[in-house]
């Protein structure tokens, strides 16, 4: 398949969904009753979708693998978001850091496997996440960057191509 298209991978947590942070840290919410979409995420994701980009969420969500959640719960959610959201696809990696597992960010494996699969030229493709993990993802899939910083208390993104506070920022930035 020869790739033609582009991308915006997105990460689900703290740039979709609101994060649930504690002590500094972003979390996941716990079921559909704390999910929140961040405001202006469906026109960001609106906007992008028009000028042509495939919109795939890739999402770690390892509490499934610690036994604090469920994947039941966990694709609910997705359904949900797909419902509301232009989404065309959703990844997630269950694993946790030590199952050493090529999707978990930040290794790649979600975002290449997502461009091989739907004919996605990763070299003109978007990363969008609010953590280290994301962008450096992003960068050894091949990607640009954008980091929505959400001032966690937890080690730097390595430096990203955009550092934004909104996914309309975002989008702003992609799209110009």
């Amino acid at each position: 398949m020869n790739a033609t298209r582009r991308a915006v991978f997105l990460d689900r947590d703290g740039v979709i969904v609101r994060a649930v942070v504690r002590e500094g840290r972003p979390y996941p919410p716990s079921g559909l009753d704390t999910l929140e979409i961040l405001p202006g995420v469906g026109e960001a994701l609106a906007r992008l979708h028009r000028a042509g980009f495939l919109l795939v969420v890739v999402t770690n969500q390892p509490d499934v693998a610690r036994g604090q959640q469920s994947r039941e719960v966990v694709e609910a959610m997705h359904a949900f978001l797909r419902a509301q959201l232009p989404i065309d696809d959703v990844r997630v990696c269950y694993h946790d850091d030590a199952d050493g597992c090529e999707c978990r960010k930040p290794k790649a494996g979600m975002l290449v496997d997502a461009a091989r699969e739907t004919g996605v030229d990763l070299s003109r493709s978007f990363m969008v996440g609010d953590r280290w993990r994301d962008v450096e993802a992003g960068q050894r899939a091949g990607c640009r960057t954008v980091l929505m910083d959400g001032g966690y208390r937890e080690r730097h993104a390595d430096v990203p191509d955009a550092n934004v506070r909104s996914l309309m920022a975002a989008a702003d930035y992609i799209l110009s």
